[in-house]
């Protein structure tokens, strides 16, 4: 059960310190893990409203190791212990699933495994007496990793992304994702660096030379922007969709990251994300007027030659990208442009009667009479495309890294907002659950059986680190930082620290 201090938090919203923000948002980890532990753990996640368990990505316990790294940024030694102590005990060659992400499993399980290991061999050494358990780590990393390797046997060494781990064989056609393509190299080359075997990060970087030179050429519009779709038997492109959405998001999101890195082997991915970010500013990037005349920003995507003034909650975490690359890049203009993006959000959120942003909006004037919103238009600037929110972590992400770049208390006013929205409205009882419409303060308008692991690693992370004291793993305001987070929100340590 909640204290009565977190729920004296609650009631006065924005009140009360960062500490006791951080305390009350570790115990909503906390009530996350309870639920999951007992109702269905070793499985990848909680159904809470059955009280049963999901394994969308093999059965390896999801929730435990994307929820690892989340416990140890917190202390929480018991949740540490309890997670380390199942490790050792996976067996990454079977799986119960006919077949498994390539994509997926690595965000995950190897970001997850990775960045504990980083974790508890440096800044979190204290939380753990036995150094087996962080070798274990490593070695069910490695061996992860061994048994996915095979994703990357195509004609041209990029990766397919359905694999059937017992069989070892490929699944599904020879197409993939431009994010499942593009969001590997963090990983995979931290796992090489630390076992000394730099086939990893090989066989991740192997895609750079067909994603940086797109073909053929006629289906890059803009420096920097390419579809979301390939045929990876061939490297050439067979999409004319281009955005930041699901599909192609993380992509982007790691080309910089991959610079933070390591500088010295990723020059060309931060010149590629700079050229990214340049035609979006120039061909993706729109303003929206409100009642009161507020500018808001946003982006919209791309395809086939016609623009759609529509941004679905994934592509909310584009802000605090644009912030992070700022701040390393030394660019004045992206950071503006992140915060311009990131209030874009928040006034998503703030229009909502649970303070909880909606799962797509648009901003289009005349598909807003067409359905009947123009009222709804004409007030807020934007109206909703979709009222679900599905515990999705992003604006939360841009949040966090607002207020850590520009040091403004109110960015921790909005990401504590947020949070006192869903733990008031996607709490079930026994976890937390999606919900179907975030202007609905009644359950959301009704629970979706699924409490995502993504909630542990990702939501609950952003909302408390960025109430928490400072530390070697947060972001920092200089753009010099020790750690990099992966697109799970997993915190990588840098190469050469």
């Amino acid at each position: 059960m909640r204290s009565e201090t977190c729920w004296a938090l609650l009631i006065v919203g924005v009140a009360g310190s960062a500490a006791d923000r951080a305390a009350a948002v570790k115990q909503a980890f906390q009530l996350s893990w309870d639920a999951y532990y007992e109702h269905a753990f070793p499985h990848d996640q909680l159904k809470p409203i059955s009280q049963s368990g999901d394994d969308s990505y093999g059965g390896w316990g999801a929730t435990a190791l994307d929820g690892l790294d989340t416990a140890i940024v917190m202390g929480n030694q018991v949740v540490v212990n309890q997670i380390l102590d199942y490790v050792p005990t996976i067996d990454f060659s079977s799986c119960n699933q006919s077949s498994v992400s390539m994509f997926e499993t690595t965000i995950r399980y190897l970001g997850g495994l990775l960045s504990a290991y980083d974790l508890l061999n440096g800044p979190a050494a204290n939380l753990v007496n036995e150094t087996s358990k962080v070798t274990n780590l490593l070695t069910q990393a490695a061996s992860l990793a061994d048994n996915l390797k095979v994703a990357f046997t195509s004609e041209t060494g990029m990766p397919y992304n359905g694999i059937d781990i017992q069989n070892q064989t490929i699944v599904g056609e020879p197409t993939n994702g431009l994010a499942a393509i593009g969001s590997l190299v963090l990983e995979w080359t931290r796992l090489a660096d630390l076992t000394g075997n730099a086939e990893y990060g090989n066989l991740s970087q192997k895609a750079a030379e067909y994603l940086f030179n797109p073909q053929p050429s006629w289906v890059s519009p803009w420096p920097g922007m390419v579809p979301d779709n390939l045929n990876i038997s061939t490297g050439e492109f067979i999409s004319d969709s281009i955005s930041w959405d699901g599909g192609s998001d993380s992509y982007y999101e790691y080309l910089i990251k991959s610079y933070i890195y390591s500088p010295s082997r990723f020059s060309s991915y931060r010149d590629q994300w700079e050229e990214a970010v340049n035609s979006t500013i120039q061909n993706l990037m729109q303003n929206t007027t409100t009642g009161s005349g507020q500018n808001l920003t946003y982006v919209g995507t791309w395809n086939n030659g016609t623009f759609s003034a529509t941004m679905g909650h994934l592509v909310s975490f584009i802000g605090g990208n644009f912030l992070l690359g700022g701040s390393v890049l030394q660019r004045q203009d992206l950071i503006d442009y992140g915060l311009a993006l990131t209030e874009g959000w928040y006034a998503a959120y703030n229009s909502s009667a649970t303070k909880i942003g909606p799962g797509a909006l648009s901003w289009n004037a005349t598909a807003a009479g067409d359905n009947g919103q123009t009222d709804t238009y004409d007030e807020l600037g934007f109206y909703y495309t979709a009222s679900s929110y599905m515990l999705r972590p992003e604006t939360l992400e841009s949040y966090y890294y607002a207020y850590r770049i520009t040091g403004d208390e109110k960015y921790r006013d909005w990401s504590w907002e947020a949070f006192v929205g869903i733990n008031s409205t996607c709490w079930t009882g026994s976890g937390y659950a999606e919900i179907n419409n975030v202007d609905n303060t009644t359950q959301g308008g009704g629970f979706n059986d699924l409490q995502d692991s993504f909630l542990l690693a990702e939501v609950w992370k952003y909302a408390y680190l960025i109430q928490a004291d400072d530390a070697e793993w947060q972001v920092s305001s200089n753009g010099t930082n020790s750690f990099v987070f992966n697109t799970e929100a997993h915190p990588i340590r840098v190469s050469g620290n």
